[in-house]
C-alpha cells in the first residue's frame, strides 16, 4: 500500500516538477503586461472564409499558474459573417467577455492549442446551441469566479461542451477547474454521454469514458490515460501522445 501510494504521489509531483523547471527557464516567466496578445495564425481569415466555424482552444494561463494550468475559450463565426466572435471567462470586467482578445491570439505569449474544431454545415448548426449554453451558464455574475477549483474560464467551456456533446470533445488534463461540479451534480454522464463522472466539488473526482478517457482528478491536478486518441494524461505537463484534437 505505501508503495502505491509513494508511486501516485510520484506520478502527481514528478510531471509538476518537469512544467515548473519549464517555466522558470524559459519565455514562459515573461512579464504578463507586455506579453504577445497577437494572433497565432490559426485561423483564416474570416472575411476571405465563407463557411462556419467553432473552435475551442487553450493555452497556459497567466506568470506562475501556467505551470500549472491552461486557460480555454471558444470562438464561433456563422456562415458569412465577417468576423469571429470569441467568449472568455475572466476574474475581471463582467465574467463572460465577447471579443475582448483577438480569436486566436496569444494567451500573454501562450499559442493555443486547438482543443475542438468543427467547420461548415455542421458548425452552423452547432452555433445556436453554444449560444444557448453560454447564455444559461449559471455563473455569470460578478465575483463568481473562482481560480481553485472553480468555477473558472475551464469550467465556463466545460459546460458549454457538456451542453453541445456533438463537439466530441475534452478539455486537456492541464485545464484545472473542468471538473468543477457548476451545476451542482456530483454524479452523470460525462459531456460526450459516452461514460460516467464522479466530483466531490472539483476537489476530487473521477472520469472514464470513450472520448474523455481515464481521469482522476486529485486536488485539480489530472491524472489519467486516453485509449482513443492513445495519450498520458499528466498534470503540469498536459498530454504525452496523439493531440488532443
Amino acid at each position: 500500500m505505501r508503495k502505491l501510494l509513494l508511486a501516485f504521489v510520484l506520478l502527481i509531483a514528478i510531471p509538476i516538477g518537469v512544467s515548473a523547471a519549464a517555466y522558470w527557464s524559459g519565455d514562459r516567466s515573461m512579464n504578463w503586461q507586455t506579453a504577445d496578445r497577437s494572433s497565432a495564425g490559426l485561423l483564416p481569415k474570416a472575411s476571405d472564409h465563407p463557411d462556419a466555424i467553432v473552435r475551442v482552444f487553450a493555452a497556459r494561463t497567466v506568470r506562475w499558474r501556467g505551470i500549472f494550468a491552461v486557460h480555454s475559450w471558444i470562438v464561433v463565426k456563422e456562415a458569412n459573417a465577417p468576423r469571429y466572435m470569441r467568449y472568455d471567462y475572466t476574474a475581471w470586467g463582467e465574467p463572460i467577455s465577447v471579443d475582448r482578445f483577438q480569436a486566436d491570439g496569444r494567451w500573454f505569449g501562450a499559442v493555443p492549442e486547438t482543443v475542438a474544431a468543427v467547420d461548415g454545415a455542421e458548425a452552423g448548426k452547432l452555433i445556436p446551441k453554444i449560444r444557448a449554453a453560454i447564455a444559461s451558464y449559471p455563473h455569470r455574475e460578478y465575483g463568481d469566479y473562482s481560480a481553485w477549483p472553480g468555477p473558472n474560464s475551464n469550467t465556463f467551456v466545460k459546460a458549454v461542451l457538456d451542453s453541445v456533446p456533438e463537439l466530441a470533445s475534452n478539455l486537456p488534463p492541464t485545464a484545472i477547474g473542468k471538473d468543477y461540479p457548476y451545476d451542482g451534480r456530483w454524479f452523470g454522464l460525462t459531456a460526450s454521454q459516452t461514460g460516467l463522472f464522479a466530483s466531490l466539488g472539483g476537489y476530487l473526482g473521477l472520469t472514464v469514458g470513450w472520448i474523455e478517457g481515464i481521469e482522476l482528478n486529485f486536488f485539480g491536478a489530472v491524472l489519467g490515460l486516453d485509449v482513443r486518441r492513445p495519450a498520458l494524461k499528466l498534470p503540469g505537463i498536459g498530454r504525452l501522445g496523439l493531440p488532443i484534437a
